[in-house]
């Protein structure tokens, strides 16, 4: 893998198989889709729903086999599901400090993060708040900063700005930067793409392709 290239894709296949015979069908939704994460750079993927984008996804992070093609990856990643995995019953700060220690954080280095991207997305208040009491784009806050709690070098990004308001929105994108003025790599998939220059790449996923803009 090149020296600047954080994460590489290459030729990737799935087919879904559904039904029974004799009227089992199979659906082919990957059929050799290409992607490639450079440092420093942010990339969007874009496509229509049902077009593959979230199977891509769980492939590039590995919850998903492939039937075919390869994924090479360098270093640690983050990962923002568009569904937030979350606990009803926990708290902003339990997810942080549950997330931490599945991530080998020290104890302070989790301190120090969370208060940062509480300040960062603006929902420090509800730092003692459980799930089941947040609105959607709290969930969604929460859902994001637990992606970027241990600031990896790379950050596959799953529809991570649905339920933002515009002030949150514009917040996202400041921390956006920074992470890729950092040498940070940042995948950021959608179903459409408004504000092409905030990407320094494209990928549209048609027929299950990537085809770069």
């Amino acid at each position: 893998m090149g020296e600047a290239l954080l994460l590489r894709a290459t030729a990737l296949r799935k087919t879904y198989r559904t039904g029974i015979w004799p009227r089992r069908r199979a659906v082919q939704v990957l059929r050799g889709a290409d992607v490639r994460l450079g440092a420093g750079e942010v990339v969007g993927l874009v496509g229509e729903n049902g077009s593959g984008k979230s199977t891509l996804m769980q492939i590039l992070v590995g919850a998903l086999d492939s039937d075919g093609g390869s994924v090479d990856r360098r270093g640690a990643l983050g990962y923002c599901p568009q569904a937030p995995i979350l606990y009803e019953r926990l708290t902003c700060d339990e997810h942080f400090e549950l997330f931490g220690e599945a991530y080998g954080m020290d104890a302070g280095d989790v301190v120090g993060a969370r208060q940062d991207l509480y300040d960062l997305l603006g929902f420090d208040r509800w730092a003692d708040a459980r799930v089941e009491a947040l609105s959607g784009g709290t969930k969604a806050k929460l859902n994001l900063s637990l992606a970027l709690l241990p600031d990896p070098p790379i950050l596959l990004l799953d529809e991570p700005y649905a339920g933002f308001d515009w002030d949150t929105f514009q917040r996202f994108w400041a921390l956006t930067r920074a992470r890729r003025d950092a040498g940070r790599s940042l995948l950021i998939i959608s179903h459409f793409i408004t504000d092409e220059e905030r990407f320094d790449r494209i990928y549209d996923l048609r027929d299950g392709v990537t085809v770069a803009r």
